[in-house]
């Protein structure tokens, strides 16, 4: 599909077809979805999917977690006309932090950290990342809000997987992603 092409129908999850498979090996993400960002309906219409379920809900900030959920949740928080929080990996915020370690999607261990000025008590977050594949990394940011007193409003992601790490978050808090639920099991299985 070509960056300019538009579908006459656009059904949810359209713009799924513009991602790429990994060709780098195990140590990436087995698919990529930075295209899908540069079609600018496709990511219009990404934005509005995952926003959908949380019309009416009460949203004060927007967080994204490093590095890609920074675009999803900066376009969020622009189209919700709410600010824009970044949940760092360790080290490259030169303020007062709270740190939080993980282990990532590939099982290398890492620390997340957010600016402890930035969540107060009660503040309602909507957490936005590309991909949520094992849970850890989106585990690691709702830790650091909820310490901080936040209360984690909704997760949105491109994709949630059926993981154990996923299905956790799915019963425990209000979700969002972009698979149809009949492409579901093959996003699972990696295909």
């Amino acid at each position: 599909m070509d960056l300019c092409h538009v579908p006459a129908t656009r059904e949810k999850g359209w713009y799924l077809a513009l991602m790429a498979p990994n060709v780098k090996g195990p140590n990436y993400a087995w698919l990529d979805p930075s295209r899908l960002y540069c079609h600018p309906q496709a990511l219009q219409d990404c934005v509005a999917d995952l926003l959908q379920p949380f019309q009416g809900d009460a949203i004060d900030l927007v967080a994204g977690i490093d590095a890609m959920g920074f675009i999803l949740g900066a376009a969020a928080a622009a189209t919700l006309r709410k600010g824009f929080l970044a949940i760092r990996k360790a080290g490259h915020l030169c303020v007062q932090t709270v740190a939080q370690p993980y282990s990532d999607y590939s099982g290398r261990e890492k620390v997340m950290e957010v600016r402890t000025d930035a969540i107060s008590p009660g503040l309602r977050v909507l957490l936005v990342d590309q991909w949520v594949e094992t849970g850890g990394t989106m585990r690691a940011a709702i830790e650091l809000v909820e310490r901080l007193g936040g209360v984690v409003a909704g997760v949105a992601a491109i994709c949630i997987e059926s993981s154990e790490g996923g299905k956790w978050i799915q019963e425990r808090y209000k979700c969002s992603h972009c698979v149809p639920p009949h492409l579901q099991p093959r996003f699972d299985q990696h295909q």
